[in-house]
């Protein structure tokens, strides 16, 4: 599914200039501990996460991440808009709890993140 897609699915809006609308996402992690995310996604998902600091950013960066949603109506800091940027990761924000979002996504195709155990 597309990123423009998402967005709409999600009543999200873009908050990074680097909007590629047209990047195809398949799967999808909802998370707030960042050390989940490091320890267990592999592969190019979506992060859905509350989590709204440079970490986000970070661990995005690590494990190869193009785009993040916060949930919650939940935004960053211009610091750490700037740095996704400079990264060329997406960012959106949605007002819907995590909860919602994921099932959103997961009744509209999205499957979940392949996880390492």
């Amino acid at each position: 599914m597309k990123l423009i897609d998402i967005k709409e699915l999600l009543d999200a809006e873009f908050l990074t200039k680097n909007n590629y609308y047209d990047k195809e996402i398949e799967r999808a992690f909802g998370c707030d501990l960042m050390s989940d995310v490091l320890a267990r996604v592999s592969g190019d998902v979506l992060l859905l996460t509350g989590l709204a600091n440079i970490q986000t950013i970070r661990t995005a960066e690590m494990k190869d991440i193009k785009c993040i949603v916060y949930v919650r109506g939940k935004r960053p800091s211009k610091e750490v808009i700037d740095l996704a940027e400079e990264k060329e990761i997406i960012l959106m924000s949605t007002k819907h709890i995590m909860f919602t979002a994921c099932g959103i996504l997961f009744n509209a195709g999205i499957k979940g993140a392949e996880i390492q155990i």
